[in-house]
């Protein structure tokens, strides 16, 4: 079943916080909604999880009309950044939480519980507390609850950003492979690009209530099509054409109308130290394999990416080049 919202709009105290948003998401599919604070991300999941009303529009799930649909009758699952875990429960019984309420028989209960914990590789802590748990731990317990119940729809908002960077890219990893394995339409939460590049099969990013720009990561990524997506799916160069010619590219075919600039990613840019040329290293970042150029280049400051083993100093002369196909035209 694919999920459709159809001119969702919403407002708090006259300030716009959505602006007519309209999307589908797969049968599936996992659709990252990637955005700054603020731009109305978590105000979209929370409406179509039916904890937020909207002002106007369309919520449909399969021929399920959700407009009036309370959330418990949704069937979804949902996972908050807070693990939300009850503290006097047993992970098991945390897990179950939600079939227990269902009347579900006991025998039926224990069973999807240990297929659960063992499907997020915690098969031997099902007696345990939430306090005897690691915070990777404690989120894996709050997934497996969500999925429970067999949901129509799987909600995560922002569910990895209170983990360190080791555990929460093992465990977006993971996350991943048991949405592929169960094959449940997912919408996730975050503000970190990185996170929705690895995990979505889409992208939808958002700005001041509005989707500027939906697609593969790949997409949004080599091809964005605003200055805003431009610079939050990364780090970007952003140059008129006339600064552009400077690096020797042919440019890719002509302006549309509205687009004044070119978007160079810093790993796109070729660099050479060579005594006889313009650019000059401003300074350089190691960052284990790749290191992080700024290069000042006819009074322009640009950022390259390049190996770590290229010996670069500041004060090094550089020559800079860049292909036709490495760049990318966006709206000013």
């Amino acid at each position: 079943m694919s999920l459709q919202i159809i001119d969702l709009h919403k407002s708090f105290e006259g300030q716009v916080a959505l602006e007519r948003i309209t999307l589908t998401v797969g049968s599936a599919e996992f659709v990252c909604l990637l955005g700054p604070s603020g731009c109305g991300k978590t105000t979209l999941l929370r409406i179509v999880a039916g904890l937020l009303p909207a002002d106007g529009g369309a919520i449909t799930l399969g021929e399920r009309n959700l407009a009036t649909l309370p959330a418990r009758e949704r069937g979804f699952g949902i996972v908050f950044q807070s693990y939300s875990l009850f503290p006097h429960m047993t992970v098991a019984q945390n897990v179950g939480y939600g079939l227990a309420i269902r009347h579900t028989p006991a025998a039926q209960v224990k069973a999807r519980v240990a297929e659960l914990l063992d499907t997020v590789k915690l098969a031997d802590f099902g007696q345990r507390y939430p306090a005897q748990l690691s915070g990777g731990q404690q989120q894996r317990v709050a997934i497996a609850r969500a999925l429970a119940v067999n949901p129509s729809l799987l909600l995560l908002d922002e569910p990895l950003s209170a983990l360190d960077a080791r555990v929460r890219a093992d465990l977006r990893h993971e996350l991943r492979e048991v949405q592929r394995r169960l094959g449940i339409p997912t919408i996730m939460v975050t503000h970190d690009q990185e996170e929705a590049m690895a995990m979505a099969d889409r992208v939808v990013c958002m700005h001041q209530g509005r989707i500027e720009q939906a697609g593969t990561p790949q997409e949004l990524y080599l091809r964005p099509r605003t200055r805003f997506v431009a610079n939050f799916m990364g780090h970007s160069n952003l140059l008129t054409p006339a600064q552009a010619q400077t690096l020797q590219p042919a440019l890719p075919g002509s302006a549309p109308d509205g687009v004044a600039l070119l978007c160079v990613r810093p790993e796109r840019l070729r660099i050479e130290a060579r005594a006889d040329a313009p650019g000059r290293v401003l300074g350089t970042t190691f960052l284990g394999s790749i290191q992080r150029v700024q290069v000042r280049w006819q009074e322009l400051d640009l950022l390259v990416e390049t190996s770590s083993a290229q010996p670069l100093q500041p004060g090094d002369a550089v020559a800079l080049g860049l292909n036709a196909d490495d760049c990318a035209w966006v709206q000013a």
